[in-house]
Parts: C-alpha cells; structure tokens; sequence
C-alpha cells in the first residue's frame, strides 16, 4: 500500500481553492414571488416586465423601465430634469428633508420622482409622466406638480395626448401646504388640456395613494389600473379603525374599484401598450 500513502511531487499537487472560492455565485439571480412564493430566474422575470410567470402578481417597476414599456424602441426625450425640489419649511425629522432628498437622488439615479419626456407609442406623439415610487415613495412635491403641469402645457402646445403613469404614496408632508397646492395646480392645467379636445389616460399602478389619487390620478379620460394595485386615498387600516368594521375582502384593489364602478379597465402590464394604443385611435382621428 506504500504508492496509496506516498505524497505526489511538489509540481503535482494542485493549488489550494477557499471554501469561499468554491461556492456557486446565485446571489441576485433568482427572486421569489411574494403572491405565489415560487423561486423565478430573475431574468425571466425582467423580460416578462416583472410580472410573475406562474401566478401574474405584478410586482413594481422603476420609472424607465415603464418608459421602456410604453415607447418605441424605448427613445424619448426628456424634459426639466434640472429641476430639483427645495426645502420650504427647513423640514427635520429623523432626518433632514435635505438629506433625505440626497440620498434618494443618489439611489435613484433621477432629480425627482416624476420623469417627463415626449415619445411614441405605436408611431403616435405623446407626452408621458412615468412616477418613480423608490423617490421617497414616489411622493409629489412642488418640482412632481411643476413637472407634471409643464407636460400639459406641451400636449396642448403640440397637440399630442397626455400618459401619466401613478405610483405614489401621496402628497410629500415635508413640503406642507406648498405639496398640497399641486393637486389643484394639475387639475387645473388638466381642465385646459380637456378644453383642448386632447385626451388624457391615466395609468394606476400599485400603489397609488393619497392626493395623487383624489387629484390627477382619477381625472383621465381612460382610468386604467395594473392588477392587484393599492388604489386609495386612506390606507385601509386607518379606515377600519376610524368606521370600527372590517373591511371587504379586496377592498381599494384594482379589481374591486373596477367592480364599483371606479376605473374604466384593469389591464395587465405585458397588454398596456397594446390597449392604449387600440384606445387612442377612438380617441384621436
């Protein structure tokens, strides 16, 4: 048995590898589905707009990835993205709003949590306002509602028609009074985009709350929603602790607004483009 014990020459034995070296990099390739927790590749899941393949929960998406989806080729020209919000009321809790907006730029990579630019769909001019909900949740602050009313003012100049996609937790408390003037500001420009004959498709995805529902996201020509989306102005909890009973099940989701009467269509993701385009061809010539 000596050849079984002798040690092999220096040149032949092989290279020490670390435990470490020897593990399979799977971190960030896979993502389970929080409706059905079924293991997806990730990159499945991107390619089928992050809509689980099994069960068609849909999950978010940034707000290029939604420009992506509604435009050609994915080209658009952006607009304003040189404006940056301030900090009226020198707002400090945890932290400092002016911190906070720092580091939501830095994370984001985007000024404000509304992109705006001009584009086609389907070959038509349109103006698009896609919401970014990892900007502070997606909130609207004065620069959102400037951003917003100068994307009206464009549809109307250039006489195209106006996609804003909602995904927001509302209006933005630490710019006080001055966030909650843009709910009227939009609505206002909106009124003149209407007296224009232009049409204006609004776009509810999950979630979309607060004064971002109870101003432009419920103003559109054609209310469409994604399904499964949180659509509301109080979140559910608060209005089962202020009336004292439970709620329905389903209650402020895509569905149950549909099935009350409060939006026009649910359209899954993979379909939106498709449905708007079909929808603006009755209303435009």
């Amino acid at each position: 048995m000596s050849w079984f014990k002798r040690d092999k020459p220096a040149d032949e034995k092989l290279p020490k590898v670390e435990d470490k070296d020897r593990r399979v990099r799977t971190e960030g390739l896979w993502q389970k589905c929080e409706g059905c927790r079924q293991i997806t590749w990730k990159k499945d899941l991107e390619a089928n707009w992050n809509v689980c393949p099994k069960c068609g929960r849909h999950s978010q998406i940034d707000a290029l990835m939604r420009l992506r989806l509604l435009l050609d080729n994915g080209d658009y020209t952006e607009f304003d993205s040189e404006l940056r919000s301030s900090d009226p009321l020198g707002f400090v809790d945890k932290k400092a709003y002016k911190d906070k907006l720092k580091e939501a730029e830095r994370s984001t990579k985007l000024p404000e949590a509304v992109v705006c630019v001009s584009g086609n769909l389907d070959g038509r001019p349109v103006q698009v306002c896609s919401m970014e909900p990892r900007f502070i949740g997606g909130s609207m602050a004065s620069v959102v509602g400037e951003k917003i009313a100068r994307s009206i003012e464009r549809a109307i100049e250039h006489n195209t028609p106006l996609i804003i996609v909602s995904a927001s937790g509302g209006a933005r408390m630490q710019e006080g009074a001055v966030s909650l003037m843009q709910m009227a500001k939009i609505s206002a420009a909106l009124m003149r985009l209407d007296e224009s004959r232009l049409p204006y498709i609004s776009i509810l995805t999950d979630p979309t709350t607060g004064g971002v529902t109870a101003s432009f996201a419920m103003l559109g020509d054609l209310n469409i929603a994604e399904p499964g989306a949180l659509i509301g102005f109080a979140g559910p909890r608060v209005i089962e602790q202020t009336i004292r009973q439970k709620l329905p099940e389903g209650f402020q989701r895509s569905e149950f607004l549909l099935t009350h009467g409060m939006l026009d269509a649910v359209v899954p993701r993979p379909e939106m483009k498709q449905y708007i385009s079909r929808a603006l061809k009755f209303f435009v010539a």
